[in-house]
């Protein structure tokens, strides 16, 4: 699973690396966030249903069914994550696998070793050459009792690659940017199953993670 994940890329940076119009003025996010946890609120990249064109929106990591009767039904941290496996069929992902894909930006993701009983060691997956990349992620809509909506995501997970496999059994599925279109298309007939692979391992870079005090002045990951 993917269950923490880091971002260095201020609004400016997003909006260059992953070909952003205007950016919304009152959108408000760190300029990096070296521990993202679940049920926080993160930016996430989609296809605007008017216009097609990419678009930047903050929400909450930890995908809640549009079915959802009250937010206490989606326990835990259960949908941080969805099986790539499972996404075309499962009645909790297989309506936004077809209409509400997205992209998570990211600049790496931490997954912990077992090394005993007691011990894990952290370690910090990022690419080679440092640059920022996108998770395949999938969005709903919740409408709340109150008549408010929350909008969250869950980021897709696969088998592991060559380089991850003796950290972990599973990764988050990274995409490619010439893929970035075809991923966030709203309206292809056939959802692109084929992009749910592993990434190259050859792109990217594992690094040992300690825990330790970051600018924000809370505890996070420094690799």
């Amino acid at each position: 699973m993917c269950g923490r994940y880091y971002r260095r890329s201020d609004k400016q940076r997003i909006a260059e690396a992953y070909r952003l119009g205007e950016i919304p003025f009152d959108l408000v996010l760190p300029d990096w966030d070296f521990n993202i946890a679940p049920t926080t609120f993160q930016p996430v990249i989609r296809s605007d249903k008017e216009n097609g064109k990419r678009e930047l929106v903050l929400m909450r990591w930890g995908l809640v069914p549009f079915f959802t009767k009250q937010l206490s039904d989606v326990k835990g941290i259960s949908t941080i994550n969805a099986k790539a496996e499972n996404v075309p069929t499962s009645p909790t992902w297989r309506t936004p696998f077809k209409k509400r894909r997205c992209l998570v930006p990211a600049d790496g993701f931490y997954e912990w070793k077992r090394l005993d009983e007691k011990t894990k060691q952290p370690y910090a997956f990022s690419m080679k050459d440092d640059a920022p990349f996108a998770f395949a992620g999938l969005w709903d809509a919740w409408k709340a009792p109150d008549g408010s909506w929350l909008q969250s995501f869950s980021i897709i997970t696969t088998d592991a690659n060559e380089l991850m496999a003796p950290v972990h059994a599973r990764m988050p599925v990274i995409l490619h940017p010439t893929d970035y279109d075809r991923w966030l298309d709203r309206d292809s007939e056939r959802a692109p199953v084929d992009l749910l692979r592993p990434f190259e391992a050859e792109f990217m870079v594992p690094r040992l993670a300690t825990r330790g005090w970051e600018m924000s002045g809370t505890t996070g990951w420094r690799c």
